[in-house]
Formats: C-alpha cells, structure tokens, sequence
C-alpha cells in the first residue's frame, strides 16, 4: 500500500484511496453519494473561509477531495494524467504561465504545446505548478472558494449528461471537468499557503483517518453522521 508521505503522487495517493476505501464505497455507496460527499464537504469547508476558520477549511476540504479521488477511482479515471493534459504547465485557456486571461480577455481556449520534461513528479510538484500558473496573491481564498463551487457544478451537470446518455463525449467532457475541480481545489490551499502533501500525511498518516484500518471499517452511519 502507498505510504502517504510529503512526496506523494497524485497517482499514489489515488491508489491509496482505492485501498482504504474502496471496499466500502462499493458497498455503501453509489456515484450519487459519492458526488454529495464531494459537495457536503466542500460546502463545510466554504463555511470555514467565511469564518476565517482554517484548521475547518484544510479539515473538510481535504476530506472533499478525498470523496472526489474515490470518485475518480469509480470511473477509473487516472487523475494526474487528466490533470496534466489540461494544464500542462499552462494555463488552459491562454496558454500561458502566468495566466493571462484577464489581460487578453481570452474567450475560447487555445491548444496548448504539452513539454513533458515540465510534468510534476509529486503532489507538492503540482501545487507548485498550480501556483505559478496562477499566483494566489492575485485572488483571496473567498474568490477560490467560489470557483470550487462553480467548477463541481459544472462537474456534476457533465455526470448528469454522461449518465443520462453514456456517450464517449459526454464521459470524455467529465474528465475535462475533474481536471478543473481538482485545480480548484489546489487553488484554494495556495490560497491558504498550506501543502496538500503535508495535510494529506497528517490526515491519512494510519490509512483511514477515523478507524486507521485498510480497508476503512467505518460504520455507514457513523460516515453519515462524521462531523469535521
């Protein structure tokens, strides 16, 4: 099993969801409730930026992304990859680092030149990519928060269409989207200067965060019910 260190990858820590909480995703939980964890979760952690509560913000959205990671782990979607095709240390609508869509006024994405020798090797890597791309000193954890928000819509109305047609566009746009959720979610702890590594190898230093087991021998009620 992947240890969750400071270095980890996002595809370790993907693989590291799958072990700990895979089994009882399968059985408790469909792609629905999955989805609602996601946005429960992020909703608790919004809650923090409006109280200027910190240690509940990094609490509850590190917990979101986890829902979101077993997400990915669902649709056996490979996370880092996705990630890296859309932002290929660019921004994915100018092509540019730093982003410069608001200098240009950039209505349509532009194709981008993809320089693997640039690809992050590690979660902290990708944070830092994100960063560069865009610097959090130029918006506030509140103006994060809503992208978030807006990009796990855009997210879920792209698994409405998927599910309600299955089409390989359809399933092909919902990559695109988690692509976009999950730089919103690096966004939001730029914006905090806090590491996703180093929240993650707090969090999930003993496999499960709650019953420390692998598998997760979590009640459903009690995952249900789990206040943060």
């Amino acid at each position: 099993m992947p240890n969750v260190t400071k270095n980890i990858s996002i595809k370790e820590y993907q693989d590291f969801v799958s072990q700990v909480y895979g089994l009882p995703n399968d059985r408790y939980f469909s792609l629905w409730d999955m989805l609602s964890n996601v946005e429960r979760f992020s909703m608790r952690g919004l809650k923090g930026i409006r109280k200027e509560d910190n240690q509940k913000t990094k609490t509850n959205f590190i917990i979101a992304l986890s829902w979101f990671t077993s997400m990915m782990n669902r649709f056996r979607i490979d996370l880092e990859e996705k990630v890296w095709q859309r932002f290929p240390y660019l921004c994915s609508y100018c092509v540019s680092c730093p982003c410069e869509c608001k200098k240009e006024k950039i209505e349509s994405r532009r194709k981008a030149k993809i320089d693997d020798l640039k690809r992050p090797k590690n979660f902290e890597g990708f944070q830092d990519m994100f960063s560069e791309i865009y610097p959090p000193d130029l918006r506030t954890s509140d103006h994060a928060g809503i992208h978030l928000a807006e990009e796990i819509g855009e997210f879920s109305e792209a698994i409405l269409a998927y599910r309600g047609a299955h089409r390989d566009e359809d399933f092909k746009k919902m990559e695109l989207e988690s692509a976009d959720v999950f730089s919103c979610f690096v966004g939001i702890f730029n914006s905090l200067g806090v590491s996703i590594a180093g929240e993650l190898s707090s969090m999930f230093l003993d496999n499960c965060h709650v019953c420390h087991l692998a598998p997760c021998e979590c009640k459903f009620i009690d995952i249900t019910k789990f206040e943060s």
